[in-house]
């Protein structure tokens, strides 16, 4: 018999639960305790900041003062990047003693960010390296061979990003870069040259002097070995397959490091392609033209956020750039037509 079986409706003795009431419920203390949850949040303006040099498999290198502290990222974070570059807010032990861990609560605004997308139709963009001031594109004269598209994509991703280009053209001994170079005439970007045996160090270091520089390139460049040079770093070179031509990726993830003389070098895996679906097809222009920028007035009835300078197009046209303008006016369509942006040369 249970306690609904009293059908008198007085609770007996011999009654199962008869002997029971209200008062005899025992009620469970709340776990998480009686104050209620508040929604406000902590915002870590005191914490500790630190610099990130190194991301690896969920953990990341933070540059605080002297030491490098071992960092996870925090909960409150949420899907929020965490990448090479990035100024970070530290909670946790960042003492950077051998065992510790802190937790990166907070990411400060970033000043620039360069990123690429699987291909130029996708729209879902990988975030690079935050915060850097310059690109440092590495390009071989041979061995690999040079791929001017390849580079135009680099230049259009650093405009896009706010960086400023420079180009270094590494194995000038085994071909002469003269004729690559040519593609790029109409551009105001700073070029280094170097040979298989030696770089140009001071120069280099003229240029990265207290600067953050990320370097790009197609695997095989000598770009791995440039960056040990610089930094003294040792990590691994790779070689050129006799038979395809292509470099072996050396570099698996960015790394910032630090220049002898002065300055930040992040060094990042290299790439056989760089989707620009995240670009802007109006930060295109910029990679192809030294004055490629809105105009200031709407042309012939053009709405102002569609009207351009195509300087290229009419150098082109006018027969001042020659058969390499030609090359470079077929790339510029190229990859504006790839994003889904009008042809320039039908306007």
């Amino acid at each position: 018999m249970s306690w609904w079986d009293d059908v008198d409706g007085d609770a007996d003795e011999d009654e199962p639960y008869g002997q029971y009431d209200e008062s005899s419920v025992r009620v469970r203390p709340n776990p998480k305790g009686n104050r209620p949850r508040t929604k406000v949040r902590p915002t870590y303006d005191d914490a500790p900041t630190g610099w990130v040099t190194n991301v690896d498999r969920g953990r990341f290198g933070v540059l605080i003062e002297d030491r490098v502290v071992t960092a996870t990222k925090a909960r409150e974070l949420g899907k929020k990047s965490v990448v090479t570059g990035d100024t970070v807010f530290l909670a946790g032990d960042v003492s950077g003693s051998e065992g510790s861990l802190a937790r990166i609560v907070r990411v400060a605004e970033r000043t620039t960010l360069l990123r690429r997308s699987a291909d130029d139709t996708d729209e879902v963009e990988r975030v690079i390296v935050a915060n850097a001031t310059q690109m440092l594109i590495v390009v071989a004269a041979a061995d690999p061979e040079p791929r001017t598209r390849l580079i135009d994509r680099y230049l259009v991703a650093a405009f896009d990003a706010g960086l400023d280009p420079v180009l270094c053209i590494t194995k000038t001994d085994l071909a002469d870069p003269a004729p690559f170079l040519a593609h790029f005439d109409c551009l105001d970007v700073r070029i280094v040259t170097s040979r298989s045996d030696s770089f140009p160090l001071d120069a280099l270091h003229e240029v990265l002097d207290g600067q953050v520089t990320v370097t790009v390139g197609h695997s095989g460049v000598g770009k791995s070995t440039l960056v040990n040079a610089l930094t003294g770093s040792t990590r691994a070179t790779g070689v050129v397959n006799a038979v395809t031509g292509r470099g072996r990726h050396t570099s698996s993830s960015s790394i910032a490091l630090q220049v002898r003389d002065g300055g930040w070098i992040i060094d990042t895996p290299g790439v056989r392609s760089f989707g620009l679906g995240h670009v802007d097809p109006a930060n295109v222009f910029r990679a192809f033209a030294a004055h490629a920028i809105p105009v200031a007035e709407p042309r012939d009835g053009i709405p102002l956020d569609q009207a351009h300078d195509w300087e290229i197009v009419d150098r082109v046209h006018a027969g001042e750039l020659g058969p390499t303008g030609i090359e470079r006016l077929d790339s510029f369509r190229a990859l504006l037509t790839g994003m889904g942006a009008a042809d320039p040369s039908t306007e």
